[in-house]
């Protein structure tokens, strides 16, 4: 009996994670089912700048921002998202989008959730590109009620990788991640040193204090399905900040 109390205390708890973060809107399922939550559009192009992906080009037309309760403080950035119009015969079009998450979309306390603080907590709202918006609902409906799940990102190319900073200070940004497309851990390596954890600085900027200058460099790159990707010496001895290297893919 002493065993089988054992066991139970240790499955139980690991049932019960496994059963929780399988519903936690940061957390990548893929069995994950549908959600609800509300969508609008943004006029103009995306600037990723809560992200730091630039212009997000790498992208495409299909991105959108997400609210503070599915932007996880930037650790969203570059998640999957399938949407569907729903409950709004007047304005939904019949069909799906998949879109990335590439900006966040602030909350503005001086307006009521219900009436333009569409992004305010505990709100869960994707503030869609217009093309992507425009493939689900008509650009006159402005907000719609929508479901979404998780899904896998499928981008061309590698993993890449943006060396900026100084050598005291290695600001990586890390996009066109695959797979669950979220990233959750990066490690480093110069080809003088052994790896080392990165620290998240913002967005998808992950930062080393290491100075690498002259060394190939090594990265170790995990998504938050527990996945984890190696691209071996993708950044050649001399490179220059400011560079951009494409490595592995999930």
């Amino acid at each position: 009996m002493a065993a089988v109390n054992v066991i139970t205390h240790v499955l139980l708890p690991l049932v019960f994670f496994l059963v929780v973060s399988s519903f936690l809107p940061g957390t990548y399922s893929a069995g994950g089912g549908w959600r609800n939550a509300h969508a609008t559009f943004y006029g103009g192009q995306d600037m990723g700048g809560a992200c730091g992906y630039g212009a997000a080009k790498s992208y495409g037309d299909f991105t959108t921002a997400l609210s503070n309760a599915l932007f996880a403080d930037g650790f969203a950035c570059g998640s999957c998202y399938e949407l569907q119009c729903t409950d709004d015969p007047q304005w939904c079009i019949s069909g799906t989008v998949t879109v990335t998450a590439t900006n966040n979309c602030p909350p503005d306390p001086s307006k009521p959730s219900n009436n333009g603080g569409w992004c305010n907590p505990p709100l869960q709202h994707f503030d869609l590109s217009e093309p992507a918006f425009t493939k689900i609902a008509q650009r006159k409906a402005g907000i719609v009620p929508v479901l979404y799940k998780r899904v896998p990102c499928h981008p061309k190319g590698g993993i890449k990788f943006t060396m900026n900073g100084n050598p005291y200070f290695n600001l990586v940004l890390i996009a066109n991640v695959g797979g669950a497309g979220d990233v959750k851990a990066v490690s480093i390596k110069g080809s003088r040193t052994g790896w080392e954890a990165m620290t998240k600085n913002w967005g998808q900027n992950w930062q080393s204090n290491t100075n690498l200058v002259g060394q190939s460099v090594s990265f170790k790159v995990t998504t938050s399905d527990g996945k984890t990707v190696t691209s071996n010496n993708v950044v050649p001895a001399g490179w220059k900040f400011g560079q951009t290297f494409e490595g592995a893919q999930f």
